[in-house]
């Protein structure tokens, strides 16, 4: 066990000193050729260096800037969501923050639609993995983070609509062309968070079965959620069935599934997106 918990730790380390390195490549390669402003803390960060570049002839250093900007995320890290999880986050926006200054500025395409496109796919990549190894990249994350903690709805497209208002700051600071090539980046990473990173996601499962005691217990093993068991009637043989209930996590639906079929190969599945819950909902909470 502590071999395996010690193997877990050094994988986490490896992640997050990657994910931090393709983040500073991205704002020195792609972000910076293309006058891009990322949205969220990084984005503020790079918005304010660049207005006190243009308009004070002013050149700040980019990491105390970011540190600064995420000070009170980092604080609702460490109040409401988990010390260890924000102390991580914490070395990423550090790490990741000393990089993009030292690490020199290199050009690979000066076509700002590509730009856009490549670089929010590789920011998107960057971010989840971090998410996917209990960390983040700060900023907005800790903010969205919270917000399914509490509402248990996903966040996301609510954190996009507050980098497009640091946008349209941008836009009239430095140009609408850039602000609009700048949405169409966020969008392509927010578009990747979603793909790739699923737990506060939700999907409700309705499974046609035979034996639904075990298909419910199984399903609380799995996933530490409960079911609920319907009568149901098939209507072409009226053959009677039970109807297994039950919301889970996206990110835990191909194992649930996949178990189900193991209990009872005949078992009809169905899944559907879960839009919001109110009420008690179970989420693993951040150490």
């Amino acid at each position: 066990m502590e071999k395996i918990r010690k193997n877990t730790i050094i994988k986490q380390f490896f992640v997050i000193v990657a994910s931090s390195l393709l983040m500073a490549i991205n704002i020195n390669t792609f972000v910076s050729t293309g006058g891009l402003v990322p949205g969220g803390a990084t984005g503020l960060a790079l918005l304010i260096q660049r207005s006190f570049a243009k308009f004070a002839k002013v050149a700040i250093p980019y990491t105390p800037l970011n540190l600064a900007i995420n000070a009170i995320p980092i604080y609702i890290g460490f109040r409401f969501i988990g010390k260890k999880f924000t102390g991580s986050s914490l070395f990423v926006i550090a790490l990741s923050s000393v990089l993009t200054d030292f690490l020199p500025k290199y050009v690979i395409t000066y076509d700002t639609l590509l730009i856009s496109i490549f670089g929010g796919i590789i920011n998107g990549v960057a971010i989840s993995l971090c998410l996917r190894n209990d960390t983040t990249t700060g900023g907005t994350d800790f903010i969205s983070i919270f917000i399914s903690q509490r509402t248990g709805r996903d966040s996301f497209n609510v954190i996009l609509g507050i980098n497009v208002v640091i946008l349209l700051v941008s836009g009239l600071l430095f140009g609408w062309d850039k602000a609009l090539y700048s949405i169409i980046f966020q969008f392509a990473t927010t578009q990747v968070e979603h793909i790739m990173y699923r737990n506060y996601q939700q999907v409700t499962l309705l499974i046609i079965t035979k034996i639904p005691d075990a298909v419910c217990a199984m399903i609380y093993a799995e996933t530490d959620h409960g079911g609920t068991i319907v009568d149901g009637l098939g209507s072409h043989e009226k053959n009677k069935r039970k109807i297994v209930y039950s919301v889970i996590g996206a990110a835990e639906e191909a194992r649930v599934i996949k178990k189900v079929k193991e209990i009872d190969p005949a078992a009809f599945c169905n899944v559907i997106r879960t839009e919001k819950i109110a009420g008690k909902f179970f989420l693993q909470p951040h150490d």
